[in-house]
């Protein structure tokens, strides 16, 4: 069998679920995971409210009077666009934060996408800021040039902390150039990217000490210094110390470890009061393991509908910490951050529901399918696999779907060598026309997808040429 155009298992409920998942049904559920409509407004027009801020302090102080000659209008300009570059750096800190209302507005794989575009706009505005400001004091002798700089950088407060700084930055900016950031492991390039709280670290105190637009304006003071601090504490609060809280907090412990095949395992986590974790089927967790000489967390998703008192997750052995999952031992503590990701039903606008999964990606939509509130017929799941062999819990699968009255389909296959979302064997099909031949109404539904990038921008580009609208699909990506 290689495609499925016709469901598997569906229509009136006719077999009870598997013992496990009983259990689960009848036990307590953690509350769901809340998100408010207006919450991406808001972080919205707080961002900008900063920048429009940032821009009236330079106007206040004479930046525009400031433009009447080379040398004045450089320095003018040197110091606007610093004060936009510290703003955005900061900006760029607290996206990625963990701050919940950010993270459950855009979900990480958003957040990630601005904060890399923010950081490399960031990181122009500071080397432009810096060339304007040389240019701006060398300008009456440029033959001074060099002596200009050495003294900027020795003799003006706190300037070698932004050379440090800025190096740190650089340093940071220049892996993270899609070319580079290929050739590096990903543990390498994290621990680097991580001096990226140095170099902002290091780069601010001289703006705050020396800057006009900071020593003049009691407003611009308390601005700036309020918006260092309340980054910093994010960064400490979030990152720091709300997962070692929340780990201590549940005593989070591997139960048990199972192979699910022979490059995938499931590994079951027990805590304490863990139905007062509020958690949802869908979202993923970054995780450590006590002993296992990890330097970073691993993203992943919850494989099954959180009950109340377990945790379980699946993850696919593809090295760099991945491997060493089948190792552990029952006893071993787990430290989590999250939960993360939008994932689960609290984003959704449609009371019909869309799965659609590709490989080891179908992990959070298999605790979804089991969980996510639905009538009959109103969920349908499209599980894609390599092949027969490499699909999970295809037994489990339509016992869920035939308890709930729901349909899933099992496409495998090879992928097609024209792109696209379908296999090859199936090649001659236009991708939108299976794609509604299996969801007639597919423009009725939310749809959440996971899977690989390639995978997923093809059904991307699949769903808009469908007509379902942007607000309607949910996509969760782990590599960026």
């Amino acid at each position: 069998m290689t495609i499925s155009l016709s469901p598997r298992s569906g229509g009136a409920p006719t077999a009870p679920l598997p013992t496990n998942a009983t259990r689960r049904a009848v036990t307590t559920a953690p509350p769901p995971v809340t998100v408010r409509p207006w919450w991406r407004d808001l972080t919205g027009v707080l961002t900008w409210s900063t920048m429009l801020f940032v821009v009236a302090l330079w106007v206040y102080g004479g930046g525009v009077q400031q433009l009447n000659s080379f040398a004045s209008a450089a320095n003018s300009l040197g110091r606007l666009t610093g004060l936009v570059a510290s703003d955005l750096l900061l900006i760029q800190v607290l996206m990625m934060a963990r701050v919940p209302m950010f993270e459950r507005a855009y979900g990480q794989d958003e957040l990630a996408r601005r904060h890399r575009l923010i950081g490399f706009t960031s990181f122009n505005l500071m080397w432009t800021h810096i060339v304007l400001i040389v240019i701006g004091y060398a300008s009456a002798q440029w033959s001074q040039l060099w002596s200009t700089i050495v003294d900027l950088v020795l003799n003006y407060p706190a300037m070698l902390l932004a050379v440090a700084g800025t190096v740190a930055l650089c340093m940071v900016v220049s892996t993270s150039v899609k070319k580079a950031r290929g050739k590096l492991r990903y543990e390498s390039w994290h621990l680097i990217h991580l001096y990226g709280y140095l170099g902002a670290g290091l780069a601010l105190p001289h703006q705050l000490w020396t800057g006009t637009d900071f020593m003049n304006n009691t407003a611009a003071t308390v601005f700036w210094w309020g918006l260092w601090a309340v980054t910093a504490l994010a960064v400490l609060v979030y990152r720091v110390g709300l997962p070692l809280w929340t780990s201590w907090r549940h005593d989070l412990r591997v139960a048990g470890v199972d192979r699910l095949a022979p490059d995938v395992v499931t590994v079951t986590v027990t805590g304490r009061d863990l139905h007062r974790f509020p958690v949802s089927a869908g979202q993923f967790f970054q995780w450590r393991f006590a002993g296992r000489g990890q330097t970073r967390a691993h993203p992943y998703s919850l494989s099954h509908a959180p009950d109340g008192r377990t945790l379980r997750i699946t993850a696919q052995e593809v090295g760099d910490g991945t491997d060493a999952l089948a190792s552990l031992r029952p006893g071993t503590r787990a430290l989590v951050e999250g939960p993360y990701g939008r994932m689960h039903d609290g984003v959704r606008t449609k009371r019909k529901v869309l799965l659609m999964g590709s490989g080891i990606g179908v992990t959070p939509l298999r605790a979804m399918f089991e969980s996510i509130p639905a009538a009959p017929g109103d969920v349908t799941l499209i599980y894609r696999a390599g092949s027969d062999a490499h699909l999970l819990w295809a037994d489990e699968l339509q016992a869920i779907a035939r308890h709930r009255g729901a349909r899933v389909f099992f496409v495998t296959g090879r992928r097609a060598e024209r792109g696209g979302w379908l296999p090859q064997n199936v090649a001659h099909l236009d991708d939108v026309g299976a794609l509604r031949h299996l969801v007639p109404d597919v423009a009725q539904h939310d749809v959440f997808v996971c899977g690989s990038n390639g995978w997923m921008n093809a059904v991307e580009q699949t769903l808009t040429a469908a007509g379902v609208p942007d607000a309607q699909v949910h996509i969760e990506r782990f590599s960026y």
